[in-house]
């Protein structure tokens, strides 16, 4: 028995029951499911993911998963009376199973893991299922000067076959992420917002009102935006490319030029 008759069946119970239906101790909860335990993620999963050592035989019920493999010590943790992931395992296979994963991941390193202790838990788990999402989502999360979001941005424009625009475009005393100054539309790539500090972002902003003064148009895109939905963010880029230009022929100045191949070297 799992759960007494006038008792509701909620996610923890649900997380809870499936661990015990496996006999507890060794057995690990995982996953999605290791995130909601620990707070991380609001609901748990339809399925529950559970880690058996790899000698384990037996067939899962409905809504229960069966991961064979054999874990760390280190990341697996006694917390209220069962055995999850520890959160830094939790956090790294949660964000690569999560459809927006990053942003999920931005989150557990802002409140609830650090990034030394993620890391390290990468490193263990080399080689395992989602081992290269997790480390494309580490190398971005680490790259504290947004040049990550930056290459991104590159390569979806590229791909898009989107010209015209210059990385770093001097404005005053500050520079464009990305710029299309014949049409003049500045676009600007926030990072991961756990590296983001106060003054960083007041400087942000100061930048953002300076462009918007000057007559240009400004767009922004977190690394989040540029990862999750790519072709949304071109066509909002095109979109007000599109719009400037009608703008200008419409004023009887020469649209001229807003096409010119410029190119990052």
């Amino acid at each position: 028995m799992y759960l007494v008759g006038g008792h509701r069946l909620t996610d923890e119970v649900r997380v809870r029951a499936a661990w015990l239906w496996a006999g507890g101790e060794p057995t690990t909860v995982t996953g999605p499911a290791a995130a909601h335990w620990h707070g991380m993620l609001e609901r748990a999963p339809a399925a529950i993911e559970l880690t058996v050592p790899t000698a384990t035989h037996r067939r899962p019920p409905p809504g229960v998963v069966l991961l064979r493999r054999d874990l760390a010590w280190q990341d697996q943790v006694g917390t209220r009376d069962i055995w999850p992931a520890d959160k830094p395992f939790a956090a790294l296979e949660t964000a690569v199973a999560l459809r927006d994963g990053s942003t999920f991941l931005d989150r557990a390193l802002q409140r609830h893991v650090r990034f030394r202790a993620l890391y390290r838990a990468y490193c263990r788990n080399i080689g395992r299922r989602g081992s290269s999402a997790a480390a494309r989502l580490l190398t971005a999360a680490a790259d504290r000067a947004d040049s990550a979001a930056e290459r991104v941005l590159v390569k979806v424009l590229t791909e898009a076959g989107v010209q015209g625009w210059i990385l770093g475009h001097p404005f005053g005393p500050y520079r464009i992420d990305l710029a299309f100054p014949a049409a003049r539309v500045a676009v600007e790539v926030d990072g991961w917002a756990w590296h983001v500090d106060p003054e960083r972002f007041r400087t942000d902003r100061r930048k953002g009102n300076a462009i918007t003064r000057g007559g240009w148009d400004l767009l922004r895109f977190t690394w989040h935006d540029l990862d999750g939905r790519p072709g949304e963010c071109v066509a909002e880029i095109v979109e007000t490319l599109q719009l400037g230009a009608s703008m200008i022929v419409a004023s009887g100045r020469s649209a001229t030029g807003t096409s010119s191949p410029h190119r990052c070297r």
